[in-house]
């Protein structure tokens, strides 16, 4: 299970919403295609395991943040898409953007060039 801060704090409750890890990257892919399969997100996000990404989709649809649709009834698929709700953090994913292609994270030593 997920630990939660249970703070007052305005920051500490999105948190709480949308701060585990995989959580933007999924909202970011429903901002970039309003909606997605689960099979989608998959391809999209490298390294997400399958259990991880059911608990994240889950947990934004419980928080109001992304609904679904059954597009396939055997065996039943779903299509996810942002509510309301979810599409007001349009201008959180731009300011995260905007700061990280400003200050981009140091290279992986793997990345980096040795004389």
């Amino acid at each position: 299970m997920a630990r939660k801060y249970e703070l007052p704090c305005p920051v500490a409750r999105c948190l709480d919403v949308i701060g585990e890890r995989w959580s933007l990257l999924i909202l970011r892919d429903l901002f970039l295609n309003p909606a997605r399969r689960f099979q989608e997100f998959e391809r999209g996000l490298p390294g997400i395991t399958p259990s991880v990404l059911s608990a994240r989709l889950k947990e934004l649809e419980s928080s109001g943040i992304i609904s679904s649709e059954i597009y396939l009834d055997h065996p039943p698929r779903l299509r996810y898409f942002l509510t309301a709700k979810g599409r007001e953090l349009r201008p959180v994913l731009s300011a995260l953007k905007k700061w990280g292609e400003k200050y981009p994270a140091k290279p992986h030593r793997s990345q980096v060039k040795i004389l």
